[in-house]
């Protein structure tokens, strides 16, 4: 009997981007969507494209995903994000990989997007994220931002990427470093983390030259030089947001 695999998105606000994502997991038995209060059009989208659809309020990255994760009914377990896209190479990969039952999860590369073009520098690429485990075998740490996986057993490798398209205008960078800079400024004060404010300066400084010179961001075109500042940006205001939290604070 072949294994039943379950898809997993949670998504608030992603009428843009879940019907595709949605239009690519056909080859899942089910699809899981663990919505957080959209005040567009997402919910009704899901539902035509034939998904269930399930309303949970926003609790942190980690957690929203734990929960889409206690729904899902699969003997496997797919977790993707709205922006993200299985293309028919990776989902072949996927099903012969459930059929096979080798390792207990498996990671691919993710190849993403940049206001349009795909980076394969600037520390994006191969950028190796562990999606697909059995249920059971692996769960998602309880953090606000940046979850990832914690899994039992070994861990198996696919070779075809996963579609990321997080950036489609220099908008969406803007919005994006706004967001996770205000959730890891969170994270840092409630782990009682003490930042200054030269900790933003250096930590913007060292972000954009990672990404940028060591990591080879200027092959990218200037779509890697936008990245470098984007990312320093993020950096920067993550510690500044953070200094300014615990300096209000006392």
């Amino acid at each position: 009997m072949t294994p039943k695999l379950s898809a997993i998105i949670i998504t608030r606000n992603e009428a843009q981007n879940i019907a595709g994502c949605l239009g690519s997991l056909g080859f899942c038995d089910e699809r899981i969507v663990v919505d957080s209060g959209s005040t567009d059009a997402t919910v009704g989208i899901a539902e035509r494209s034939g998904a269930r659809v399930v309303a949970h309020p926003w609790q942190g990255f980690g957690p929203q995903k734990n929960f889409a994760l206690s729904l899902a009914q699969g003997d496997w377990v797919l977790s993707i994000d709205a922006d993200e896209r299985v293309s028919p190479e990776l989902a072949e990969e996927i099903l012969a990989a459930v059929r096979s039952g080798q390792f207990q999860a498996y990671e691919f590369p993710r190849l993403s997007s940049f206001c349009g073009r795909p980076m394969r520098h600037s520390g994006w690429y191969p950028d190796r994220v562990l999606r697909l485990f059995r249920r059971g075998a692996a769960r998602f740490n309880d953090v606000v931002v940046h979850e990832r996986v914690i899994y039992e057993g070994r861990v198996g490798r696919l070779s075809a990427p996963l579609v990321h398209h997080p950036v489609l205008r220099l908008e969406d960078a803007l919005s994006r470093v706004d967001r996770y800079s205000t959730a890891s400024a969170e994270a840092i004060v409630a782990a009682g983390r003490r930042v200054s404010f030269m900790t933003g300066i250096g930590h913007g400084l060292a972000s954009f030259f990672r990404a940028y010179v060591l990591r080879a961001g200027f092959l990218d075109g200037a779509e890697g030089f936008l990245l470098a500042v984007a990312n320093a940006e993020g950096s920067y205001y993550r510690y500044m947001k953070a200094w300014l939290a615990g300096r209000q604070r006392g």
